[in-house]
């Protein structure tokens, strides 16, 4: 059987034990790549990636929580002691905590708890791991970072509604603008992308896509040709406005 193209290449997917970060795992994986399942719960983790090479795929499991330093830490010394380096960083782990009432809440009712949270997991997490990985990716002159935004986050066309989910998004997309710049002279492609409204916990039964159609452009920015785009925001393959 011939060697899948991705065969050398590894992914560390985050918030991957359910959702949309399952599906992109799955689609990873069947493209070849070794996927690392990172998910607060281990057990839930280990799940996820024994379902995913029961079929021959590669896939393993790594407790990860982006909002806890210590975790990260712990995380990313484990999968260098048992995988080796990532060569493909999705950061798909987020919340949506605003309330009360969930998609209408108000800027007048955001705690500052809640907006420490929703950052520290929605933006300081990804820039913990992005800080730890993408200089081994320009060492070895490879890396693909997609950060899992949401058109929530648009400023173009912001408005009303869980004002702490809304700006932790827009500070993502600022953060893939801002990392794609200084590695502009690199083979590290770094872009948003905007799943769309799907079918998950935190989309809810009434979403309007399924969490596999919003994971169809978070694994082709995961794959992208060495002249493919960087510094974009992306929705079903096609670029939209910040």
């Amino acid at each position: 059987m011939a060697t899948p193209r991705n065969a050398t290449r590894t992914a560390l997917v985050t918030g991957a034990n359910r959702g949309i970060g399952f599906e992109v795992a799955r689609m990873l994986v069947g493209e070849g790549l070794h996927v690392i399942i990172g998910a607060r719960d281990g057990a839930k983790s280990r799940e996820a990636a024994a379902s995913l090479s029961k079929d021959g795929g590669k896939s393993t499991s790594v407790s990860l929580d982006v909002a806890d330093q210590a975790s990260v830490a712990d995380a990313l010394e484990e999968i260098a002691k048992t995988v080796g380096d990532i060569d493909v960083l999705v950061n798909n782990a987020g919340i949506l905590i605003d309330a009360p009432g969930g998609f209408r809440a108000s800027v007048f009712d955001m705690t500052d708890d809640t907006m420490r949270t929703t950052f520290e997991t929605n933006v300081i997490g990804p820039q913990r791991l992005i800080r730890a990985l993408v200089p081994g990716m320009r060492a070895r002159g490879y890396g693909r970072v997609v950060n899992v935004s949401s058109m929530a986050g648009q400023l173009s066309d912001m408005m009303a509604g869980y004002p702490a989910y809304r700006m932790s998004k827009a500070a993502l997309n600022a953060l893939t603008r801002v990392l794609a710049a200084e590695v502009a002279d690199t083979n590290i492609k770094v872009n948003s992308v905007c799943p769309g409204w799907c079918r998950t916990d935190m989309g809810g039964a009434g979403a309007t896509r399924t969490a596999a159609q919003g994971a169809d452009t978070i694994a082709w920015l995961a794959m992208l040709p060495d002249d493919g785009p960087s510094g974009l925001f992306f929705k079903d393959r096609q670029i939209i406005a910040w």
